[in-house]
């Protein structure tokens, strides 16, 4: 694993920190490309809450990707890294008067509207400056999703979304508000999915949708089909790069979009999931009464995904090449959550070696926390290093 991180650099550096592949993201949005350009009219949206590294989000936008932002500060963070407001979508049920005026100002391409209230309170606002706020319809389309439960967001007990019952009258409603223009229909059902028939199921529902509207003599301009997609967490060096064939080709044999339709996407993991990884440094070796720990000085301050989700990552040491032992990896926080893996197999760790822990680039720095008053993680690229 020493080949593709340059250790003796890292040995220099303060732990923990991020590191960040470029060239593997650059492969990454490539594959992606490669896709997208085989269908007319779609768009992929980066989703900013994923990673907002300035670094990153300016390499995303060079390769043409837009922005999917769920908070003014995701929109400043966009527009710095210089993503065009008719590339952003903004997203997310409780959108401030604030934030809503800042998409306003930056004439972005639509907000994802996702109540009736906040439809109000937007046409108030761009009646107060004299815009005409562009929307899609954000539907809850009560389709599972073969996920964690803390990431569904597409079932009728989520917080997200209109319920399909009202798809209708709220469209209807917001033709009748001056400052109003529906463009689209959005969807999201849950992240880190591999299962396509999930996808597929989606696809069939607005399909449905789609046929319930034109007998209403309704159509809009743009279909956002969320995100979701999954990466491979268990072989990062295997499977550095998600299928994205299968995930765009679900789309296009199952969607039937009507003529002129554009279709959008927002991905975030599948994006940056597996160029990013947390370089710890290793502590101490305890050795317990039934285990071995492996102390690091990385902390669920800096990745929360483990304690939060109990997800799993793939952890190397990198400073070793001594057979394997098995070690439960923590660290320093006083809360039993704080451990990334247990009972993981790592070559022969012991003071000073460094610990990759694997396909962090998603949902890693950007949940970082100063708890125990903390420093927050510093980040690097292969660029720099």
């Amino acid at each position: 694993m020493k080949g593709i991180f340059p250790v003796e650099r890292f040995q220099q550096l303060r732990t923990p920190f991020y590191y960040y592949d470029t060239e593997l993201l650059r492969q990454t949005l490539d594959a992606i490309n490669a896709e997208i350009k085989k269908h007319e009219g779609w768009h992929v949206h980066y989703a900013v809450k994923a990673n907002a590294n300035p670094q990153l989000l300016r390499i995303i936008r060079q390769a043409g990707l837009g922005a999917d932002c769920v908070s003014g500060g995701e929109i400043e963070a966009s527009v710095r890294a210089g993503f065009p407001g008719s590339k952003i979508v903004f997203a997310g049920v409780g959108k401030s008067d604030w934030e809503i005026n800042l998409g306003l100002d930056n004439d972005i391409f639509c907000f994802n509207v996702e109540s009736i209230p906040e439809l109000e309170v937007i046409n108030e606002l761009a009646q107060q400056k004299g815009k005409t706020a562009r929307v899609a319809f954000r539907l809850n389309p009560n389709v599972g999703a073969h996920t964690h439960a803390n990431i569904t967001t597409g079932l009728a007990e989520n917080k997200f979304g209109i319920a399909m019952r009202d798809m209708v009258p709220v469209i209807l409603h917001a033709r009748e508000l001056t400052n109003i223009q529906v463009v689209g229909l959005h969807f999201h059902i849950g992240s880190q999915i591999l299962d396509m028939s999930d996808f597929g199921a989606l696809c069939n529902r607005i399909n449905e949708l789609q046929d319930e509207l034109e007998r209403h003599q309704i159509s809009v301009e743009h279909i956002n089909v969320g995100g979701g997609l999954g990466i491979d967490y268990e072989h990062p060096n295997r499977v550095p790069l998600p299928d994205f064939k299968a995930y765009f080709d679900t789309y296009a044999q199952k969607l039937s979009l009507r003529p002129g339709q554009t279709l959008h996407f927002e991905l975030g993991r599948a994006v940056v999931a597996q160029c990013g990884s947390l370089i710890t440094r290793t502590l101490y070796i305890k050795e317990g009464a039934v285990k071995k720990f492996a102390i690091v000085d990385a902390g669920f301050t800096d990745l929360i995904r483990p304690a939060l989700y109990q997800a799993y990552h793939k952890i190397e040491n990198i400073s070793s090449d001594k057979p394997t032992e098995t070690y439960d990896v923590v660290g320093p926080i006083c809360e039993s959550t704080d451990v990334f893996a247990k009972q993981t197999d790592l070559n022969g760790t012991q003071r000073g070696d460094l610990l990759a822990i694997r396909s962090a680039g998603a949902y890693g720095e950007i949940m970082a926390s100063q708890y125990n008053c903390r420093r927050l993680p510093s980040s690097y690229t292969s660029d720099e290093l």
